[in-house]
């Protein structure tokens, strides 16, 4: 603990008016350096949170939290699964799916597609592909009735809209006396979704269920079934366990491990960025010690004076590590103030200087988000300003174990 005197001191010589006006502006840079540097990474780390929920958030709208299919590509027991899951524990709803891939041709245009079979009465229980229609509705697929849902990307690639026909090239061969040739459905166009990411809106397309076992040729089986949990975040456990529990051969697989790449290059990039941001703080954290090196300097004589009157070398320490802290503390103290209200107000500042320079950052025809989303991390916060206070403290050592060294009569020799 720092005795009464060397805290007096210390605070003393971080607010006295010093005759050397450089030290000044070297301590105001450390401070503000700091400052500028914490409010950075807050704001940084706080985008890049915001923009991996809502592309989390837009991936799940048409994945499952959770899957289970069928080793060998059909699930034939699914609906003793579908009771056996349901009762499983943070699962909230299951549906079953039939997938295949298939072309998709209207006249001369063609596009190489994932077709979707699914149950409109269950679906909306694991996706939210139902609230992001556009036209039609997802109750407009009926057995028997061959209606086609398509992305919006991919309705414009093929040049249709609700009510034409579509037909459906499956990779099955049908033999025939002309030979082989690959199995053709004329399915009508019975809405459009739109997820807002180009990997679903361009490529996938949902039709009923009971239609797709009949195009893929699955008898009563299904490619699976599909879960949605109450959290997202419980999926790996939830798929861990689930395999522990079903026959052999049936596979469960979490939605993380189906975007792991993904996954993995927004935390390389996060810890990237932080690592780069991070050198802004230290170099600013490290400006201290030029500070109180020149204040060291600067304050010989006060220093030898403190000695004669029995200062102990620990004490003189003292002084000087509780200036350099309580410069650290007030540039952590702005930094955290200035972070956490710019990563608060980004969706409104970012908006505000695109206006006043006539500049977009985020295009939305390049970027699968059109603003900067941001998502407050209060851990994160803690982290960034805990580092940043720890870098200042270990940046007083070295002038303060300088000043301790001081003897006094060769500081006042020429005094």
């Amino acid at each position: 603990m720092f005795r009464p005197a060397e805290l007096f001191i210390g605070l003393r010589y971080t607010r006295a008016r010093r005759r050397n006006h450089f030290i000044s502006f070297i301590s105001l840079t450390s401070i503000f350096g700091m400052a500028l540097g914490i409010t950075a990474l807050i704001t940084v780390l706080s985008v890049m949170n915001g923009f991996q929920k809502e592309v989390r958030e837009r991936l799940l709208s048409m994945t499952a939290d959770v899957t289970v299919s069928g080793a060998y590509g059909t699930l034939a027991n699914w609906e003793s699964v579908l009771k056996q899951v349901r009762r499983f524990p943070h699962v909230t709803g299951a549906a079953p799916y039939v997938e295949g891939q298939a072309m998709l041709a209207n006249g001369s245009l063609v596009s190489g597609t994932l077709i979707r079979g699914v149950s409109p009465k269950l679906e909306p229980q694991v996706d939210s592909v139902g609230r992001k229609m556009v036209e039609g509705r997802l109750s407009n697929l009926r057995p028997g009735g061959f209606g086609i849902i398509l992305g919006s990307r991919l309705a414009v690639a093929l040049g249709v809209v609700p009510g034409d026909k579509v037909t459906v090239v499956t990779p099955q061969a049908v033999v025939t006396p002309a030979g082989i040739l690959p199995r053709l459905k004329r399915f009508t166009m019975v809405g459009v979704f739109n997820i807002g990411m180009y990997e679903y809106d361009r490529g996938v397309a949902l039709i009923d269920l009971h239609d797709a076992q009949r195009l893929f040729r699955t008898g009563s089986g299904v490619t699976g079934v599909r879960l949605k949990l109450d959290n997202p975040m419980f999926a790996p456990q939830v798929a861990q366990e689930l395999s522990a529990k079903l026959p052999p051969n049936d596979l469960a697989e979490d939605w993380t491990r189906q975007h792991v790449n993904y996954f993995r290059a927004v935390q390389t990039e996060k810890t990237a960025m932080f690592v780069i941001l991070a050198l802004i703080v230290a170099v600013a954290a490290f400006n201290i010690v030029s500070t109180l090196v020149m204040t060291v300097a600067d304050k010989k004589a006060d220093i030898a004076i403190l000695r004669t009157l029995g200062a102990t070398p620990r004490g003189i320490m003292a002084v000087f590590i509780i200036q350099g802290t309580v410069i650290g503390a007030i540039g952590t103290l702005l930094g955290f103030v200035g972070g956490v209200a710019l990563a608060l107000n980004v969706g409104t500042v970012v908006p505000f200087i695109e206006r006043l320079f006539h500049v977009q950052f985020i295009p939305e025809s390049v970027y699968l988000v059109s603003g900067f989303p941001s998502d407050l991390h209060w851990s994160d916060v803690t982290h960034i300003c805990v580092m940043a206070f720890v870098l200042a403290v270990l940046a007083t050592l070295y002038p303060a174990w300088r000043a301790a060294r001081t003897q006094p009569a060769e500081a006042l020799r020429y005094e």
